[in-house]
C-alpha cells in the first residue's frame, strides 16, 4: 500500500528562488492521513453504518453516548461549519454554539493538535460524501445528562494548549510525542480512570481498565511489571505497525486501533512513536492484590489448570509456554499474563480473538473462544496456571472473576 505523506511540511516543495504551496488535493490527502492517526473512524462510524455518519453506541458507567455525524451534510453533519469552528471543537472541546462536549470525545488530547493539522482534517472531512443521518440523542443517567456538570470536569481534568516542542529532545522524539499525546490520544486508555471519568497527568500511561469495553490497557511506561521496560525498539515498532511481535500480539480494542489507524502510518511516524514510548519514565508500581484463595484451593486450581492447558492450549503455546511467536504468542514471561489485573487473560480464554489483519501480518492466527466449553472453575484454573507457572509472577484468580467477565461486551 502506498504510504501517505506524514507532514504538511513535506508538501512544500521549492528552492531558494521559489516555493510551491500545497494543493487542495495534497491538503485533503494529508487530512485523511491525520484522521487515520486520530482513529476518528473508530467512534464516528457505527458497525455497518456509513463512513463518519456517527451513531455508534458507546456504553459508559454514566449511561450510553452516541457518536455524532461528521460528514459534510449541512443539516445533520458539519457541512455548515467553518475551519475555525472545527478547530475550536478539537482545541477547546466546545461546539460552534459554545455547547460543551462530553469527554468521551478525547479533546483533552486533541487540544495538542496544531491549527494546520486541524485545517487539513477539516478539509478531508468536507471532501467526503454527505450523509443525511440525524444524530441519536444521548442516553445518560441523571445527573450526568446535565451538560453543565462538564464545567466541573473540565476544571479538574482539562488543560487546553497545542503541543509544545521540547528543545532538548530530537525532532523524531518530538514527532512521536505529538502523535502519542495528541492525535493518538493513547493516554485516554493507558491511564487509570477515576470515578469521575478523568485521569491525572501524574499517572499518564501507567495503565488502567477501560470501563466501556472491560479490557485492561497495560502500562506504556518503563515499568517492568507491565510496561515497556524490557521491550526493544523493534518489538514496539512491530507491534504498532503489524499487531504482532516477538513479545506478543494485540487483541480487543488495541487490535482495532492497529487495524483502523496505526497500520496506515508511515514507517517514520511509527518509529517516532516507538522512540517516544520507549523514553517514558517508570511509573508508580501497581498495587498487588490480596488474593483470598486458600493454599489448598490454589493447589487444586493448578492441578486442574495444567490438565486444561495440556488439553486445550499446549498444541499452540507449547508445553513450556514458549509459544511459536509471532503466530502463537509466548505465555512464559509474558507481561500481559502476569499483570496485577487478570482481565485480559481471562477474556482471551473466554472470548478468544484475532490480531488485526495488516499489511505486515495479512493472515493472522487467531485463538478460539472457550466460554462455551469451559466452566468458570476451569477458566479460573487455566488462567491461574499460566499466571503462576514457568516462573510467571501473577496471582491466582477465582471462578467468580471468570464468571463476571462472561457478560463483558465483545466489541
Amino acid at each position: 500500500m502506498i504510504r501517505l505523506l506524514t507532514s504538511l511540511a513535506a508538501f512544500v516543495i521549492g528552492t531558494a528562488q521559489a516555493q510551491t504551496t500545497p494543493s487542495r488535493h495534497d491538503i485533503i490527502e494529508h487530512g485523511e492521513y491525520l484522521a487515520r492517526a486520530g482513529d476518528c473512524i473508530a467512534c464516528h462510524t457505527a458497525p455497518g453504518g456509513a463512513l463518519f455518519a456517527g451513531g455508534r453506541a458507546m456504553p459508559t458507567p454514566f449511561g450510553t453516548l452516541y457518536s455524532t455525524n461528521i460528514t459534510p451534510d449541512p443539516e445533520h453533519g458539519i457541512g455548515r461549519w467553518t475551519a475555525d469552528q472545527f478547530y475550536r471543537v478539537l482545541h477547546d472541546g466546545r461546539m460552534p454554539d459554545s455547547g460543551l462536549i462530553y469527554p468521551a470525545m478525547p479533546f483533552q488530547a486533541y487540544t495538542k493538535v496544531t491549527r494546520a493539522d486541524s485545517d487539513a482534517i477539516f478539509a478531508y472531512l468536507q471532501s467526503l460524501p454527505p450523509v443525511p443521518q440525524a444524530d441519536k440523542p444521548q442516553d445518560l443517567d441523571f445527573p450526568y445528562n446535565n451538560r453543565g456538570l462538564i464545567i466541573g470536569w473540565r476544571t479538574l481534568f482539562f488543560h487546553s494548549g497545542e503541543y509544545e516542542q521540547d528543545p532538548n529532545k530530537s525532532a523524531e522524539w518530538n514527532r512521536g510525542a505529538y502523535l502519542v499525546e495528541g492525535l493518538g490520544h493513547c493516554a485516554m486508555c493507558h491511564s487509570p480512570i477515576n470515578a469521575l471519568g478523568g485521569t491525572s497527568p501524574s499517572q499518564a500511561f501507567e495503565g488502567g481498565l477501560i470501563p466501556m469495553q472491560q479490557w485492561y490497557a497495560p502500562s506504556l511506561t518503563s515499568d517492568r511489571e507491565g510496561g515497556l521496560g524490557e521491550w526493544s525498539l523493534t518489538d514496539i515498532i512491530d507491534l504498532l505497525r503489524t499487531g504482532v511481535s516477538q513479545r506478543g500480539a494485540v487483541y480487543g480494542p488495541m487490535a482495532e486501533v492497529v487495524y483502523n489507524s496505526l497500520q496506515y502510518l508511515s514507517d517514520d511516524d511509527i518509529r517516532a512513536m516507538a522512540v517516544y514510548l520507549k523514553s517514558l519514565p517508570e511509573g508508580a508500581p501497581p498495587e498487588k492484590p490480596n488474593t483470598s484463595i486458600p493454599v489448598a484451593e490454589n493447589s487444586l486450581l493448578l492441578s486442574l489448570g495444567k490438565t486444561v492447558y495440556d488439553t486445550r492450549c499446549a498444541s499452540c503455546h507449547g508445553s513450556n509456554g514458549a509459544g511459536m511467536p509471532p503466530a502463537y504468542p509466548p505465555l512464559a514471561g509474558n507481561q500481559s499474563i502476569q499483570m496485577t489485573s487478570a482481565v485480559n487473560p481471562i477474556r482471551m480464554v473466554l472470548n478468544g480473538g484475532f490480531p488485526p489483519g495488516t499489511e505486515g501480518n495479512p493472515k493472522p492466527y487467531g485463538m478460539p473462544p472457550f466460554a462455551q466449553v469451559l466452566s468458570d472453575d476451569e477458566v479460573a484454573a487455566v488462567v491461574t496456571y499460566i499466571r503462576t507457572t514457568w516462573g510467571n509472577q501473577g496471582t491466582p484468580i477465582s471462578a467468580q472473576q471468570a464468571n463476571a467477565l462472561r457478560r463483558a461486551p465483545l466489541d
